[in-house]
């Protein structure tokens, strides 16, 4: 279907690395991962993570690969260490955390120095939050912030060269972890 295309192009054009580590925070039924073990390779390794037992169960299942390992956790407060992969994808979820600075954070913080996060979504902004605003009720607030909003949360958290790409297929966030760790 034309999501999955979406998403497909959207991971070839990263061109993750093979044999990377790469986390997928907000996995829900694991949409990604298919592209994401084709990136990453044999040698590559894949945490998936979401706070819903129901969307990670089938993920699972749709996804039973060894270099996959599952985990339930909030996007704020991810058990896994410190500077442990290479890449951190967030795909249409980063409207739903409640605490979206706290979230990015978190994403910093098991981000190896260098590393890079991409926040992405298979429509543009302004789709994805007038989506959310029709439809209302718990997702009626759960908005991709502008870009000078996005750009100062990121760099905040101590990422750099942020590059914002939006069009009608796609809405992309890029940046590295600046490679030089700072006094914390």
């Amino acid at each position: 279907d034309e999501t999955r295309s979406r998403l497909q192009a959207i991971v070839a054009s990263l061109g993750i690395a093979p044999g990377s580590t790469v986390l997928d925070v907000g996995t829900g039924t694991g949409v990604l991962l298919p592209f994401l073990v084709e990136a990453v390779g044999p040698e590559g390794r894949i945490v998936a993570v979401d706070f819903a037992p129901a969307m990670l169960a089938r993920a699972r299942a749709k996804n039973p690969r060894e270099n996959i390992t599952f985990i339930e956790a909030d996007a704020t407060s991810l058990p896994l260490p410190d500077a442990t992969f290479d890449e951190v994808i967030c795909n249409a979820t980063f409207p739903h955390f409640t605490d979206k600075a706290a979230a990015v954070a978190e994403m910093a913080r098991v981000l190896k120095p260098g590393g890079r996060v991409v926040v992405c979504h298979p429509a543009s902004r302004e789709f994805i939050n007038q989506l959310h605003r029709s439809l209302g009720g718990v997702v009626a607030n759960d908005l991709i912030p502008d870009d000078a909003t996005m750009r100062a949360m990121f760099a905040h958290a101590g990422f750099e060269s942020i590059e914002i790409e939006n069009r009608d297929d796609r809405h992309v966030l890029t940046a590295r972890k600046s490679p030089v760790l700072c006094g914390r």
